[in-house]
């Protein structure tokens, strides 16, 4: 599958509605397209997948090292792969856009706010193709997509400017549709915030399918195969994963995972669904704190509590975390009982508590690892845990905040609470299933 990476000069440019509208202009002229998200992120795919039809793939050199990521973008289906980009091309020391780029062996093709300026758009966009070499990055920006751009005579300036050796494909012109809302942790998802189909065209009609499909190319095979052969024995398991708008940050090679090694079936904690019949429980993270009165009135997170101190295991990410914990108070005020699994209160603050990638050791074997193993992932969240004293932790920090800036990963029973979202590169899933 051929692809490239639509990189921005900076975040909030708009790689989001560019990647949507090529997508949409790729879609149009004839060809299956594969959405896939330049790091950690769950919201911007839910974009692509609202367009594309198919599920968005995550590539991130720190949650999956550089085979994990050609691997998971082997598992993709389509003809072109379209890449969105993370932050500015350069930014980030985990996993920047240029270095999944390099990786992957992918062009680049810049996405540049053209609102104001023509040379200038094209200065812009030389600058960031020659910074390569400044950064070490073996990577090629191809060309341009001209965010935010009129026609006639501002698209000729910018065409002009350019030189030969960087493209023009097109650009997005202004409109007020195709601004997605957001609130804390970013835009709102893509179920809720779906782009008119009128004005995505309108954009779409606006670039250079073909160029952009002819620009495209195949990153080098991962060494190991992708039907993951050295551990991808099934396992006599069935995994109950909540689904729903309270629950709905986790990778599709997370689902993939459990559904190639065992059993899955899904459930609602928000409609008050009683829990499957399960050997565990995954609570992804998501929004549980715009839900917390409903939670806490469905039954399901009590239902989840009792079965958890009866020793099933149940694992929980990050707003999984906050499900699992004693009560939850909203940024209003508001508190509602969770499912007290856990021994913490979790509180909500209007400014972000945590974002990075993280790297975790672990104390002592847990759902997740066993001791001494590492495990990498990502922290985003708003919230915060007040633990009681004789909490018991699972993991250190090598990297990141965790819960209290030394530990993540509170344990109870055999169930496991973490504000850090792991891919299943990391092993953590099928640690989890043999666990279980």
């Amino acid at each position: 599958m051929n692809g490239f990476v639509l990189g921005g000069v900076s975040s909030g440019v708009g790689k989001t509605v560019a990647t949507l509208a090529i997508v949409q202009a790729l879609e149009d002229a004839g060809y299956s397209v594969q959405p896939a998200k330049a790091g950690p992120d769950f919201i911007d795919p839910s974009h692509h997948e609202a367009i594309a039809g198919r599920p968005s793939r995550t590539l991130d050199l720190w949650l999956c090292g550089e085979d994990g990521l050609r691997r998971n973008y082997q598992r993709g289906e389509g003809d072109i792969c379209v890449v969105e980009g993370v932050m500015g091309l350069y930014d980030g020391d985990g996993s920047s856009t240029a270095m999944v780029a390099e990786a992957l062996d992918l062009p680049v093709v810049l996405v540049v706010d053209a609102k104001a300026g023509m040379e200038s758009v094209a200065a812009t966009a030389l600058g960031f193709q020659r910074y390569a070499e400044t950064a070490g990055r073996d990577i090629e920006v191809a060309g341009i997509v001209a965010q935010r751009a009129h026609g006639g005579r501002h698209e000729q300036g910018i065409r002009d400017a350019l030189p030969d050796d960087l493209e023009f494909f097109g650009r997005i012109p202004p409109n007020s549709d195709l601004e997605i809302p957001d609130r804390h942790l970013g835009l709102e998802m893509g179920g809720e915030a779906v782009l008119p189909k009128e004005a995505l065209r309108e954009a779409a009609a606006s670039l250079e399918a073909e160029r952009l499909a002819a620009v495209a190319s195949e990153p080098p095979a991962p060494e190991t195969p992708a039907e993951w052969d050295n551990s991808a024995r099934a396992v006599d398991a069935r995994i109950a994963v909540a689904d729903d708008a309270a629950f709905c940050f986790r990778y599709p090679a997370t689902l993939e995972r459990v559904r190639e090694r065992a059993e899955l079936v899904t459930f609602s904690p928000l409609a008050g669904d009683p829990v499957p019949d399960a050997d565990g429980v995954y609570l992804p993270g998501g929004y549980p704190e715009l839900h917390a009165d409903a939670l806490e009135s469905a039954g399901t997170l009590s239902e989840i509590g009792d079965l958890a101190s009866e020793g099933l295991p149940v694992l929980g990410e990050c707003g999984g975390l906050m499900a699992m914990s004693e009560s939850l108070t909203t940024s209003d005020g508001e508190t509602s009982e969770m499912a007290g699994i856990l021994p913490a209160e979790v509180t909500m603050h209007d400014r972000y508590q945590a974002l990075d990638h993280v790297e975790l050791e672990a104390t002592d074997a847990t759902l997740t690892a066993n001791a001494g193993e590492t495990i990498r992932g990502h922290e985003f969240h708003y919230s915060s845990a007040d633990v009681a004293g004789d909490a018991r932790f699972a993991f250190e920090t090598v990297r990141g905040d965790g819960i209290d800036g030394e530990h993540d990963g509170l344990t109870e029973y055999e169930s496991l609470g973490t504000y850090v979202h792991v891919h299943p590169e990391s092993g953590a899933f099928d640690r989890f299933l043999e666990s279980v």
